[in-house]
């Protein structure tokens, strides 16, 4: 079987017209009819339904273009992934943050040098980071806390502080140090659990004896300081 089989197989399937299909290849209809008739040989089962004016796929035939469909796919996406690879002016790549507020300065100082690489970014809790990261639906990820496992590899690219906002009335405001324990019994608004800040936060405060009084939680981090100024809650942020 030879991949020059599969693809003239994959367009006359998908046309199931010989002629049509031979003059799409730019190859003669019988050096086509060849081709598949030698295909069908190595299968031992015939792929189409032949008769003087039609040519239709059978049952076998719609299995094996199931296969033909996927194999092929992969086949393209290792060539444009060989392609990106060996060119490192150009390309591609798949990035994940579950936190974005450092991100647009990352990609300013990147594009400087790799001005031609296209960025799919999406925003993600840590978990499904990780997920995405070992299935290689992702190239990296920038997560706080770090993701770390035996098939994932970490490097710390910057730390940062973690500080309390509150609003302008709240007796915090003028404080320039907090304890844990000072936070016992404030409410708080946060990010929903998965999220790396509050996943820490989460395990600072239990170290702290603690469980936060989370009166509002959500996914979209721009919102947290907005609910602070509404006097709902104070919030943890970097």
């Amino acid at each position: 079987m030879e991949l020059l089989q599969l693809e003239y197989f994959r367009t006359v399937a998908r046309m199931q017209h010989l002629t049509n299909a031979a003059k799409f290849l730019h190859v003669t209809q019988s050096s086509l009819s060849k081709t598949i008739q030698r295909l069908e040989e190595d299968l031992g089962v015939p792929l189409f339904d032949r008769t003087k004016r039609k040519l239709q796929l059978n049952d076998f035939g719609r299995l094996f273009l199931k296969r033909v469909e996927c194999a092929l796919f992969e086949l393209e996406e290792g060539k444009r992934e060989l392609i990106d690879l060996s060119n490192t002016e150009t390309g591609s790549l798949a990035l994940a943050v579950n936190t974005a507020n450092f991100l647009p300065e990352i990609l300013h100082q990147f594009r400087k040098n790799q001005p031609h690489v296209q960025f799919y970014v999406q925003q993600l809790d840590t978990k499904e980071m990780e997920t995405h990261l070992v299935k290689g639906e992702l190239d990296f990820c920038l997560s706080s806390p770090p993701i770390r496992g035996h098939e994932i590899e970490c490097d710390i690219v910057l730390t940062e502080n973690i500080y309390i906002i509150v609003p302008k009335t709240h007796q915090f405001a003028n404080k320039n140090d907090i304890s844990w324990t000072d936070l016992n019994k404030e409410r708080f608004v946060s990010l929903k659990k998965g999220y790396g800040i509050r996943d820490l936060t989460d395990h600072y405060c239990e170290m702290a004896g603690f469980t936060p009084n989370i009166t509002y939680e959500g996914d979209e981090p721009a919102t947290l300081t907005a609910m602070v100024q509404a006097d709902l809650g104070i919030a943890f942020c970097t």
